[in-house]
């Protein structure tokens, strides 16, 4: 068996888990209003992370970009229950398996444009701030993992692989524990990117919404423990597929997320029902919520309460698979004042959708969820989800 061991987690709900789950998933306090948590960048509503993030550590002075601030805070979070790994495992049997989409394309902007004006890079950038897999290396730096390391990038699916990934690792022996996560930070080139689709929102992002218009981008960091030491929250089980449909969209039957959600539950060893909330990849554009919906329809009928916390964190990208894993996870953590993430802007819903059973935020009439599913779709049809659990059921 499997198990995420802890969570370091930092989106626009706010930093740690205690600020995360009193923001979205405890029902004593009101829901955070989407105006408060985007803000304006150019023409763009985007999700930031509003915190003061900590300077890398001495000697890690070639990793600096925001990219990776965003990841060490996050591991601070868990420095605790990884170092209690090491004391037991030993550097060499400590995996690290990170996933990113922009990586630190940020600082690399700034340089290239610094470099047009100025003729020389700023002093102090290396190109291993901009570069993918330089995520991974600085996670493994910063912690002196001496087990495999890599970075994964497969889009919007990038860290729900990367925890496929780590538990494969788990599974061959080759590690006793792995660091796995994702992180996404904003930047000029995905802004712009993501402009040029025509798949931005012109204000708020609304999923499932007979006016949803695109996507909010946002940028997050989750990265969790798993390992086979004993915890309160097991990962289950999950399954990626791949249908190859469109470089930039998904196949409109939802063809390749049936696959993916059937695939996990059998993994998992579990039936539809046993699903007691389903985290939707909702990203609200038009042919997303369609094929998604499809495809939950086809498998749950109107069974499982599910909805897109997206309207919430932004679209973060590389970081999406971890960090609404990471909001399963802490729901299942919650005590008896939980309630589940709510799908937003209910009263706009499009009856052109497959029926599915959306989450009401006014509404406390679910069953507490005991196993909770998560999915990730990404461009060239790349399908991942995943299944976590209470571990004493």
């Amino acid at each position: 068996m499997y198990y995420l061991n802890d969570l370091g987690i930092l989106c626009t709900l706010g930093v740690g888990k205690p600020g995360v789950s009193a923001a979205l998933l405890d029902r004593r306090a009101p829901l955070p209003e989407p105006a408060a948590l985007f803000q304006h960048r150019g023409p763009y509503t985007v999700g930031a992370v509003e915190a003061d993030l900590p300077p890398l550590p001495p000697g890690l002075e070639r990793f600096e970009c925001r990219n990776n601030r965003l990841a060490h805070a996050a591991l601070e979070q868990i420095r605790e229950a990884v170092s209690r790994a090491f004391v037991r495992h030993g550097a060499e049997r400590i995996g690290v398996v990170m996933a990113t989409s922009t990586a630190g394309i940020d600082e690399s902007e700034k340089a290239v444009r610094a470099h047009r004006q100025d003729g020389i890079y700023p002093q102090g950038y290396q190109a291993v701030q901009g570069q993918l897999g330089g995520l991974g290396e600085f996670v493994a730096a910063s912690l002196e993992c001496a087990g495999p390391v890599y970075t994964l990038s497969t889009a919007c699916s990038s860290s729900g692989n990367a925890l496929l990934s780590a538990r494969r690792l788990l599974a061959m022996d080759l590690v006793d524990a792995v660091v796995v996560g994702g992180v996404d930070s904003l930047c000029e080139m995905t802004l712009q990117g993501f402009g040029a689709l025509e798949a931005q929102s012109r204000s708020h992002c609304r999923p499932f919404t007979a006016g949803r218009d695109g996507i909010n981008l946002g940028e997050a960091v989750a990265i969790f423990l798993m390992s086979r030491e004993p915890a309160a929250i097991r990962f289950m089980g999950g399954a990626g597929s791949s249908d190859a449909h469109h470089i930039s969209a998904p196949h409109p039957e939802g063809q390749g997320a049936l696959r993916s959600m059937s695939g996990a539950l059998q993994d998992a060893g579990l039936t539809p029902a046993e699903i007691g909330y389903l985290n939707l990849h909702g990203t609200a554009t038009p042919h997303n919520d369609a094929m998604e919906t499809r495809a939950v329809n086809a498998l749950f009928g109107e069974s499982v309460p599910c909805s897109s916390t997206k309207s919430m964190t932004g679209h973060t990208l590389g970081a999406a698979g971890a960090l609404e894993l990471g909001l399963c996870w802490l729901l299942l953590s919650m005590d008896e004042h939980w309630r589940l993430p709510p799908s937003l802007y209910l009263a706009d819903r499009d009856p052109a959708l497959a029926p599915v059973l959306l989450v009401d935020p006014d509404s406390m009439a679910y069953r507490r969820p005991r196993h909770c599913m998560s999915n990730s779709f990404a461009f060239g049809g790349s399908n991942v989800s995943l299944i976590i659990g209470v571990a004493n059921e």
